[in-house]
């Protein structure tokens, strides 16, 4: 059954509302469509502890740069709908840009919207590379949660890091909304799924393995034994060194809460981070050590 289309933020929580009176548990996977099976595994997950599912559907301006590839992200709304009556899902959420930030500006750097800023977390690590990128992220996630109103909301670790982002933002700013943490789903070679992986060649796709390579490589040297981070690190840069299209932007092993990098494993969860160019497209992975 085809999930119900809805377009304005007002229908979206109309529907909530009433969904929440008749004693139903909402649960949202924001998205920004070009599904694949990480997306899906979200909404099944969505559909087995919620009455009922919404997913979003929005490729949000606000969370790209300049010279990113907004333009050329991936849209099949008719191929994502189809997915998602597929996945159980109940309501598609897919707003026009001028439905979620009106006919002004969407360049939150211009002093003329209110935004949520994400703080510290948000200047590290893919924070430094993509300069208000999780600025954006945080703002369209909080208009999300007040259009959509979900008692839950779906979060894969594959972005790790906005993971974190938005668990600290819904912690600080009272939100009222469980964030559920989703495992990384993966191709056979390891690379984590990603709507960005259909930019690579097919020489850029065997290249793309590295990064996972090198992930287990750390993972497997500290369940070796091995406490001492830039050691880890090390291990991670001479594995992705031996691929040539792929341009290392960071490797880091951090506490898994705070993204502090670590100079050594200790009592606390860690994590391993890291982002590559490969080719042109840019790809992040991150595994628990």
């Amino acid at each position: 059954m085809s999930p119900l289309l809805i377009r304005k933020p007002g229908e979206l929580r109309e529907l909530s509302r009433r969904w929440r009176k008749e004693g139903e548990i909402v649960g949202l996977v924001p998205t920004m469509g070009a599904l694949h099976e990480g997306h899906l595994s979200l909404v099944r997950r969505a559909r087995e502890e919620c009455g009922k599912v919404v997913v979003s559907v929005f490729v949000n301006p606000t969370q790209f740069g300049e010279g990113e590839d907004f333009e050329r992200y991936p849209r099949d709304l008719e191929r994502d709908r189809r997915l998602l009556g597929e996945a159980g899902c109940d309501a598609v959420f897919a707003p026009a840009v001028e439905d979620m930030y009106g006919g002004g500006t969407t360049d939150l750097s211009s002093g003329e919207r209110v935004f949520v800023e994400a703080g510290r977390l948000g200047e590290l690590w893919e924070g430094e590379e993509r300069p208000g990128h999780f600025r954006g992220v945080c703002t369209v996630v909080a208009m999300l949660f007040n259009a959509a109103e979900p008692d839950r909301a779906y979060f894969g670790e594959k972005d790790y890091q906005q993971l974190k982002v938005i668990q600290k933002m819904v912690r600080e700013l009272l939100f009222g909304v469980e964030v559920v943490p989703c495992p990384t789903v993966r191709e056979p070679d390891g690379l984590a799924l990603s709507s960005r992986n259909a930019y690579l060649s097919p020489q850029e796709r065997r290249a793309a393995g590295a990064l996972w390579r090198a992930l287990e490589a750390a993972a497997e040297r500290a369940r070796s034994g091995e406490r001492d981070a830039r050691r880890l690190e090390r291990t991670m840069e001479e594995v992705c060194r031996a691929e040539p299209l792929v341009r290392l932007q960071y490797v880091a092993v951090v506490d898994a809460e705070t993204l502090e990098r670590l100079g050594a494993l200790g009592d606390r969860p860690a994590r391993a981070l890291i982002a590559a160019h490969v080719g042109e497209t840019h790809l992040i992975d991150n595994a628990a050590l």
